[in-house]
Formats: structure tokens, sequence, C-alpha cells
């Protein structure tokens, strides 16, 4: 996968499962990505991690221990703090209650187990360009702020 279609800058990408084998193939698959990984192993451990490690993405199972992935979903989108922060579900549920809870629950994608690299690879590269783009657009925004507050002191 070529870095030149993200955005610039070194990404970070947390792994949420509470299964070590889901966890080292997901690390394996993204290698091909240049980003920073960590892991988490439930859903108290993925948002202790997402204050300290400030992920671009999550990769979040749905099913842990603690707190389920469609609570920690609901507290990452709900917190203003972390609401920025793309979530892709990656769960073995796939019936249609699942994936309506999932999005109830504020996820940015959804995708069923077991994952496919070139899918997975895919989905978390558009993501990263959106959350660049997002970005982008929020410097811009306070930028015009920025020029509109100083021509008013003007």
């Amino acid at each position: 996968m070529s870095d030149s279609t993200l955005p610039e800058g070194t990404h970070r990408i947390l792994i949420a499962d509470d299964n070590v084998a889901n966890r080292e193939l997901l690390e394996a698959y993204l290698a091909e990505i240049d980003c920073e990984i960590e892991t988490s192993v439930d859903g108290q451990d993925t948002l202790d991690k997402i204050a300290s490690f400030e992920p671009d993405v999550v990769l979040l199972d749905v099913m842990m221990p603690k707190l389920s992935g469609f609570e920690v979903c609901k507290q990452i989108k709900d917190n203003p703090d972390t609401s920025h922060v793309m979530v892709l579900m990656v769960t073995a549920l796939n019936e249609l209650g699942d994936i309506e809870r999932a999005v109830t629950a504020g996820t940015d994608d959804f995708m069923s187990k077991p994952v496919q690299k070139v899918e997975l690879l895919k989905r978390v590269e558009n993501m990263l360009k959106l959350k660049g783009m997002n970005d982008e657009l929020k410097r811009l925004q306070q930028y015009i702020q920025a020029m509109e507050d100083a021509q008013r002191a003007s």
C-alpha cells in the first residue's frame, strides 16, 4: 500500500480485542501501513489507551470483557475529546441487529470476522484519509476564524 495516498504524519491505530490471536493477526495485516500500533485487551483498557495513545483509528471488537465494543464506541463518540477518533468495529457478530447497534453506538464502519486482509487495509486506508481531511478542515476553520477575529479587532 502506498503511503503517498495517505495524509502526512505518523498514523496511530489501536487494536482492541480480548483474543491474542485476533490482535496478532490484525497487527500483522496492518504491517503494510506506516503506523504506530497499540493494543488493548478489554473495554476499559481500550478507553484508557485511547486517552494515552490518542489513536486516529480504533479497530474495535464487540464482545470484550468489562465493557462491550458497543459501550466503548458510544463513550468514544459521546466524548468531545475523542469523538474525532475513527472506529471500525471488527466482530464475529453479523446479524442486522448487531450492525444497527453498532451504528447507533456511533461506529464509522463495521467488518465481520473472519477479516480479509485486502478489505481491512482498504477500509483503514480510507479511514485515515477521511481523518486527514477532517483534520485539515478543522485547521482551515480555525484559520478562517482567526482571520475574522483579527479583522473585527482592527
